[in-house]
């Protein structure tokens, strides 16, 4: 055990002190907003938990051998490397030796090897976790494993990743049966990305158990009722719907704008029966049966410079992030 000082123990005393101020500040916190902080921080953690468990599926798609960190030398050809690329960086135990993920990343931003040199470098936080725990015996080795992209790439997956689905709005029907696409306002005049989705539901009865149960005694204090948001609204609304991509578009000789537009002016007199097509999935949708709606639609777009789009393999990359293809990309 080690020795204290009379000093070092009335220092300890002081940071124990302003910890217990640091909790006295926490009970003083209104119960109502406490309790949606938690859920707040918890709902960004399972996005952030999420979003690395797709980037892992990624990168186990396209079957990348993972590589023993040994030294700084092995990362010579990266130490200078202004490329982007997916990476993931894993680790096994003396007691087993198969390899687990620690992180993974897309690094859109920031080149590959300077990520890596935070990743290994015991002067940044990123490094000092790893050194750690190879210090203290919980790993082993630590291995890493990456995927070089393009920057049209990069931002195809920040396309599916991060950009919420915007839906599309449709007219009464006129002529007796055929309704209109009613675009958003906000679309860019500028080259980019964009994907078309539909809604793909499965009916879900509620559960009479769900709907008149009480409060879980485990997760609120006695007498605290729960503030609904409307996030918790929508989000058990669309547990029984799934968006499902279709169709990925490159607007590159045109704008988003006017690459949507063309998508989604209906020409109703030679819409086809058969799906042959973007254009002829969009127009038969617009023709309904009586009491019948049509599909609902979403959309989605990302700018990008023109220069940069026609790099890269984007429909095979946005594929293989949703993990089933495209329905209308040829």
């Amino acid at each position: 055990m080690e020795e204290y000082s009379q000093e070092d123990w009335g220092n300890h005393s002081q940071d124990l002190h302003c910890y217990q101020t640091g909790e006295q500040e926490l009970d003083e916190m209104p119960t109502t907003k406490r309790t949606l902080k938690i859920k707040q921080e918890s709902s960004e953690d399972t996005q952030k938990r999420d979003v690395m468990q797709n980037i892992m599926q990624i990168l186990e798609s396209v079957q990348l051998k993972w590589e023993l960190f040994q030294s700084w030398t092995d990362f010579s050809r990266l130490h200078l490397s202004n490329k982007l690329a997916i990476f993931g960086i894993g680790y096994n135990t003396r007691w087993k030796e198969d390899i687990r993920y620690h992180y993974a990343e897309i690094s859109s931003q920031v080149p590959l090897g300077k990520r890596l040199r935070e990743y290994f470098n015991s002067e940044k936080p990123e490094g000092r976790v790893i050194m750690t725990r190879v210090q203290k015996m919980n790993w082993k080795n630590v291995y890493y494993k990456f995927l070089e992209i393009t920057i049209s790439e990069a931002r195809c997956l920040e396309l599916h990743m991060e950009i919420d689905w915007i839906p599309i709005a449709h007219s009464k029907p006129t002529g007796g049966n055929v309704v209109q696409y009613l675009l958003p306002g906000g679309i860019p005049k500028s080259p980019g990305l964009y994907a078309i989705g539909y809604e793909e539901c499965h009916e879900k009865p509620p559960s009479p158990l769900a709907e008149h149960r009480g409060p879980d005694p485990g997760n609120e204090t006695q007498g605290e009722l729960e503030v609904p948001s409307p996030q918790a609204s929508l989000r058990v609304d669309m547990e029984s719907a799934r968006i499902i991509y279709c169709y990925l578009g490159i607007a590159e000789v045109r704008t988003l704008q006017q690459c949507l537009f063309l998508h989604f002016q209906a020409n109703t007199k030679t819409f086809s029966k058969d799906w042959v097509g973007i254009n002829a999935f969009l127009s038969q949708n617009c023709v309904v049966e009586p009491g019948v709606s049509p599909k609902s639609i979403y959309i989605k777009f990302v700018e990008v410079e023109r220069d940069f789009l026609s790099a890269g393999s984007l429909v095979e990359c946005l594929e293989k992030a949703i993990g089933y293809p495209l329905k209308f990309n040829n």
